[in-house]
């Protein structure tokens, strides 16, 4: 019911007909339980695995245990029990255990304070933690930005904290785009280290926020450092100076893996929300440091498919695109659409993008990398504005997305993660999902059905979250690259 919190308890019952050590074997790999952890699941004691979860959670796990074959108890938290996120609650005791502990939990509510506590509390009991080492927090722009931050500060003890805004949140039970929906992972580990941080001034100056950021990491940036973590605004970003700036500062000579996806703001176009620790900005940057003894997976798939012929870019300075062809863009465009359809801006930026052939570096990703129009337009000078650089000679097409791509190349992403996991399992999962892949594509049972297809593929219990973006970056070919209509999936293992 929703709204209602429950326990999950086990006391080692197999379903009528199931062999206990079957059970056992299917628990274990399921779950990536060790023999310890098993012993103790089946020594007879009542356990409980789970101290408050919600009605979907619960059904959740319930299916999963009698799939392998086990009795799992879902039981109403009594009075006593039941945590109230409106006032201060003492939380269970838990013993900080080596390795990665990691939890996820989500609230719509739509009071701030609330929402934030809720779920800042449910990430919490799913880790097994009292104070975490790190936090992730994405969340929709329906909430007063400052409330909704300060209150998971309170519940995570004030544990570094990164993350931004987004068109809506991605966890994995859900892929929720409404104003009010927020997603915190909560870390602890005694084998990661994470440090973060917040620039501003992206829009003036992108490569002086590159050197800011390259400068802050660069006495922490070692041999094992696995990867940096960007979170930029979505409207303001130009990456191509911001990212070379950065790059040029470190001056490594190896890659520094870059991954993340830029902020949103529910469609709007107007104003995104970066977050550090008590800070928030717009028009920023918010980073964070990944190192230790771990590994990093990724993988990069997008959704287009070329539509018309191939252009050439004929004038251009830095992010805007002035003539295709030499025509004015909007020219260009209006081949393609009508003049009405042309006013509704925001539906030509979620339909359609540009198909820029992929350099050298990219051979065998695609033919094209997509760049959305999400910097804009201007009907006096029938120019677009676009995430990266563009230079005059650069060949373009325009795209729109494709069901079926988009499809496949979830099988894809699974694929190769998988393979770069090499049978180990996930420990954490980032999933940064571009906009243009979410309602204004597909139907809910669509994205939800996509989105089970990875997590069963990667790990179905694996602690998992992300947002929709305006944009996503990840390496391809040994480059950091910026990406649009993409998904990009990250794991640690």
């Amino acid at each position: 019911m929703p709204g209602k919190f429950y326990k999950l308890v086990f006391s080692g019952e197999v379903l009528a007909g199931q062999s206990l050590e079957q059970v056992k074997r299917k628990l274990a790999h399921m779950f990536k339980l060790d023999e310890q952890q098993i012993s103790t699941l089946f020594s007879g004691k009542r356990v409980v695995l789970r101290r408050r979860v919600d009605s979907q959670g619960a059904l959740r796990f319930k299916l999963a245990f009698e799939e392998a074959g086990a009795l799992l108890r879902v039981e109403a938290l009594l009075p006593e029990e039941r945590l109230r996120v409106d006032e201060a609650v003492e939380r269970p005791r838990y013993e900080k255990s080596n390795g990665i502990q990691a939890g996820v939990g989500v609230s719509h509510h739509r009071n701030p304070k609330v929402a934030g506590q809720e779920a800042a509390n449910k990430a919490l009991d799913a880790a097994g933690v009292e104070k975490p080492d790190f936090v992730f927090m994405f969340a929709s722009v329906g909430y007063d930005q400052h409330a909704l931050l300060e209150s998971v500060r309170g519940i995570t003890s004030g544990a570094p904290l990164c993350g931004c805004s987004g068109e809506g949140i991605i966890t994995a039970a859900e892929a929720d785009e409404s104003n009010f929906s927020v997603a915190v992972m909560t870390v602890a580990s005694d084998q990661l280290r994470f440090s973060n941080g917040i620039v501003s001034g992206l829009k003036e100056d992108p490569a002086k926020a590159g050197r800011a950021i390259a400068k802050t990491i660069q006495p922490e940036v070692g041999p094992d450092t696995l990867a940096l973590f960007l979170f930029p605004d979505g409207v303001t970003v130009n990456f191509d100076p911001l990212v070379a700036s950065l790059e040029e500062q470190l001056n490594l000579d190896h890659l520094l893996p870059l991954v993340g996806g830029t902020a949103g703001d529910n469609l709007q176009f107007k104003r995104t929300y970066q977050y550090c620790n008590d800070h928030i900005v717009s028009d920023g940057v918010a980073w964070a440091l990944l190192s230790g003894q771990a590994k990093i997976a990724w993988a990069v798939n997008h959704s287009c498919v070329p539509i018309g012929v191939d252009y050439k870019v004929t004038r251009c300075e830095g992010n805007v695109i002035y003539e295709i062809a030499d025509r004015p863009v909007l020219d260009i465009l209006k081949d393609y659409l009508t003049d009405e359809e042309l006013e509704d801006w925001m539906k030509v930026v979620m339909t359609f993008s540009f198909g820029i052939k992929v350099p050298g570096h990219m051979e065998g990703y695609d033919e094209y990398v997509i760049r959305g129009m999400v910097g804009g337009k201007d009907d006096t000078r029938g120019s677009v504005t676009v995430p990266t650089e563009v230079s005059e000679g650069t060949s373009i097409c325009i795209t729109r997305r494709d069901y079926e791509k988009l499809a496949n190349g979830i099988d894809r992403l699974a694929e190769e993660i998988k393979t770069q996991l090499g049978g180990n399992p996930a420990k954490l999962v980032f999933q940064f999902d571009c906009a243009g892949r979410g309602k204004t594509f597909l139907r809910e049972e669509q994205k939800l059905r996509l989105l089970e297809t990875l997590r069963r593929e990667i790990g179905p219990d694996v602690p998992w979250v992300g947002f929709y973006t305006f944009g996503e970056i990840a390496p391809v070919g040994g480059h950091n690259c910026f990406h649009n209509y993409t998904a990009v999936l990250t794991a640690i293992f």
